[in-house]
């Protein structure tokens, strides 16, 4: 099939920044795109051919317009599943398939997966409501402390909590959810699998994350992680093997935990571009956007190996700040060596709400982790004072 400068159409369900990164290769490639997000503010509606306003949740939104596309893909899990599914019937190709998302849509159903496919992931139980939680702990089933996630509809950090006390259980929704064994572990690595519908498939270096004490947020991405050939092999393989159980097609990010005896631990994964491949923009020599086009249409695989050392920082929006954005000091980290900035589009910032990222690149990892602490330190994404 022609995808270039041609009638063909590729759907987005999602107009958020993956989807607005996304669409700087529809534009490069000229692949006539079409975005469906349920805000007028979306990042994606100034470069899609089609913005499309709708509910993602919506069985009849997502099958209208998918029924309008010749692929269909997402930027956000969040989506109504059984719509993809319909669509998939009548000949629609959607990548991720509706049967992947579903098992990743619910965390509970997710680690089942994982037990299912002998992928390692850490010891949970499964609950229907978290008032069950209580009980388990009185009559010895779970222990504290442990990992609270609600099964679905979670992300960056909301929908988890680490249980240290009973009192913990209180502030928390009575819904779906799981309780993991806290894991004491050295890293928190992740790796990109992408794989296109030939079954070509290839992944990106190991990266490694530092994460935001307070939020669960990601603040920091090092490419490539700063750990041993043997425990990046053995990631490596596992993320190999779980883009194998789940036969999908595009982008799927495996998030994992390197122990203190340097077993690896899957945590979860997400079937998009992510936030840990963001550095490959300007780091690798195929972006992970580029690799997920490639893949859902079939086209063959870019290289996935980094030109150069990668940081990325994510800018998120400050503590007692809500309003008008406002950048501050974002010239002087642009003074800095290799330092781009990529501000997302949303008009309203609130406390750690993920409002653009910087990439810093250097030949020398320790430098770049250098700079980005400094870039860390010197922009601030605040509100207009009013």
């Amino acid at each position: 099939m022609n995808y270039f400068s041609s009638n063909f159409k590729l759907g987005i369900l999602g107009g958020g920044q993956l989807g607005k990164m996304l669409l700087n290769d529809t534009r490069k490639f000229d692949v006539y795109t079409c975005v469906l997000d349920a805000s007028h503010e979306a990042p994606c509606k100034i470069a899609s051919n089609e913005f499309h306003l709708g509910d993602l949740m919506n069985y009849d939104t997502v099958y209208n317009f998918g029924k309008q596309v010749d692929v269909l893909t997402i930027e956000i899990e969040n989506v109504n599943v059984d719509a993809l599914e319909a669509l998939e019937k009548e000949g629609i190709k959607v990548y991720p398939a509706s049967k992947t998302l579903r098992t990743i849509q619910n965390k509970a159903t997710q680690k089942l997966f994982y037990v299912d496919n002998n992928l390692p992931t850490a010891p949970f139980s499964r609950f229907a409501y978290t008032s069950e939680i209580k009980e388990a702990i009185d009559h010895g089933g779970l222990a504290l402390p442990f990992v609270w996630k609600c099964a679905q509809f979670g992300y960056d950090g909301t929908g988890v909590k680490i249980v240290k006390t009973l009192q913990d259980l209180e502030s928390l929704p009575n819904v779906e959810c799981i309780a993991e064994t806290l894991v004491p572990f050295k890293n928190e690595l992740a790796v990109i699998v992408v794989r296109n519908a030939s079954g070509e498939t290839k992944n990106f270096p190991v990266v490694e994350m530092e994460f935001h004490p307070e939020a669960n947020q990601v603040e920091y991405v090092i490419c490539p992680a700063r750990i041993s050939d043997k425990v990046a092999k053995k990631a490596t393989d596992i993320a190999l093997k779980t883009s194998k159980a789940f036969n999908h097609v595009g982008l799927l990010a495996v998030e994992m935990f390197q122990t203190q005896n340097d077993d690896i631990l899957i945590n979860e994964v997400a079937p998009r571009p992510h936030n840990s491949g963001h550095q490959t923009i300007e780091a690798s020599y195929t972006s992970q956007f580029e690799q997920h086009l490639r893949a859902i249409l079939d086209l063959p695989l870019g290289r996935t190996d980094n030109k150069v050392g990668g940081v990325m920082v994510n800018l998120v929006g400050a503590e007692g700040y809500t309003g008008n954005v406002v950048y501050e000091n974002i010239e002087t980290i642009m003074k800095m060596d290799g330092v781009t900035p990529h501000i997302y589009g949303k008009k309203q910032t609130r406390p750690f709400r993920k409002m653009g990222h910087v990439t810093i690149v250097n030949e020398d990892l320790n430098e770049a982790r250098k700079i980005a602490e400094d870039v860390k330190k010197s922009i601030k994404v605040i509100s207009e004072v009013v």
